[in-house]
């Protein structure tokens, strides 16, 4: 963990640089939110979540620190337009924006938007971002590289009845840590750990090479976006993978890539304990005699299964036993049920000690003694133990004077994004063409 550790900090180290930003695989993107929440913001607010097959339209109404009141709308995206035109992707959310504020009886009104990205981006100014490339299934053509928000912007224009104005495009970490801001001023890391992994952190904006403000911004912190999801892809996390990884990786688009997410997050963790448990069967070793069509299924033992082994008590199998039943494994023996847990715990446990590293890293690069970490996913919530496994390795790893506290971050994909576009409601940055 301490070699993960120093050489995650390496990375960001580059990341930050302009000179060796080209050769990071964490490229620490700044996001221009220079501002923390001070519960002084007011009004409403519209907030864009889109991060996955789901996205969501919010209203979010700001009247005090104890009177925030959200009303959202989810949408399906399907799946022939996660690979269609770009076009056609962004005129199908744009439809889904106008219809929610039509219900809302607030065509008449001009809104500021705070959008969340969940994919990597390079940020250009607060509101403008170019994708890095796609995740999570996506693969629209004539999107990577270019400016998501000035797509988004075409496509509210075609429609003609929007006033919406785009204050600022941030991805789901950061959203998460503005949202934790807004209760715990201590706030200074946003953790997603969810399908997918990344996380932001507060960093002193003289040290952010790549904002072209760093050495004359008046204001002292920059909000940067790690994308650490791709530490690994230059071979620096090679001593760590085993072949279950590199089986889960070949497995996927974007073989080579996303090192460090397909370590620890949701949408890989449940292929990683089936390969073992097919390789195991396939040796006498577990589940002995006993034939699964469906464990030979990629992609078929879900993460979600891992949470339900390990929410057991020791010595019960109830919730294991429901699993078993949905993978036609009925007849296990008590033996195989405890081998499967101890898989599972193996896998999450790795999972959060190599997170807790890339929290480690983040706390000594800020050298803080005093702070709080906003963390939001599916991993986190529904786990029964990753809170405390992370919080465990993390204390480890950093100073006995360093007083470190998890939040669940309050629907950071959404209230974060609102309460960013009520920081930067004035904002005048650029305008897409």
């Amino acid at each position: 963990m301490q070699e993960v550790i120093d050489k995650l900090s390496n990375e960001i180290q580059k990341g930050l640089s302009k000179q060796m930003h080209s050769r990071s695989t964490v490229k620490c993107w700044p996001t221009y939110v220079q501002d923390l929440p001070t519960q002084n913001e007011r009004g409403k607010y519209l907030a864009l979540d889109l991060g996955g097959t789901n996205f969501r339209v919010l209203l979010v109404s700001i009247n005090g620190p104890d009177d925030v009141d959200i009303q959202t709308q989810a949408f399906q995206i399907a799946q022939p337009l996660m690979a269609c035109p770009a076009s056609a992707l962004f005129d199908f959310i744009a439809e889904c924006l106008d219809n929610f504020v039509k219900e809302k009886q607030l065509s008449d009104k001009e809104l500021s938007l705070g959008f969340t990205f969940s994919f990597p981006m390079r940020q250009l100014s607060l509101a403008e971002a170019n994708l890095v490339t796609w995740t999570k299934g996506f693969s629209c053509d004539e999107v990577v590289g270019k400016n998501v928000t000035k797509l988004l912007q075409e496509s509210i224009s075609r429609r003609g009845t929007l006033k919406v104005n785009i204050v600022a495009i941030i991805n789901d970490t950061t959203g998460a840590l503005i949202s934790c801001a807004y209760n715990h001023k201590n706030c200074r890391i946003g953790l997603i750990v969810g399908t997918g992994c990344n996380a932001c952190y507060v960093e002193k904006t003289c040290n952010v090479e790549m904002f072209e403000d760093y050495q004359t911004s008046q204001k002292p912190n920059m909000i940067i976006n790690c994308e650490w999801g791709a530490f690994g892809d230059n071979g620096v996390l090679d001593n760590i993978l085993t072949s279950f990884d590199r089986m889960v990786d070949k497995q996927t688009p974007n073989q080579g890539k996303q090192i460090f997410e397909k370590c620890v997050s949701g949408m890989y963790l449940g292929e990683l304990v089936r390969i073992i448990i097919v390789k195991l069967m396939e040796e006498g070793k577990l589940f002995n005699g006993i034939e699964s069509s469906i464990m030979h299924e990629n992609w078929k033992f879900e993460t979600k299964f891992i949470s339900a082994v390990e929410s057991d008590p020791p010595g019960i199998f109830e919730k294991c036993n429901e699993v078993l039943n949905e993978c036609c494994l009925n007849d296990a023996s008590d033996e195989d049920k405890a081998c499967l847990r101890y898989i599972c715990e193996t896998i999450s446990t790795r999972s959060a000690k190599l997170v807790a590293c890339g929290l480690v890293t983040l706390i000594n690069k800020m050298e803080i003694c005093d702070l709080s970490v906003g963390i939001d996913g599916s991993l986190y919530r529904r786990h029964p133990k990753y809170h405390d496994l992370l919080m465990d390795n993390v204390k480890k790893y950093v100073g006995t004077d360093v007083c470190v506290q998890f939040f669940t971050s309050d629907d950071g994909s959404g209230r974060g994004a609102a309460l960013v576009a009520a920081l930067y409601k004035d904002n005048k940055s650029k305008k897409c063409k």
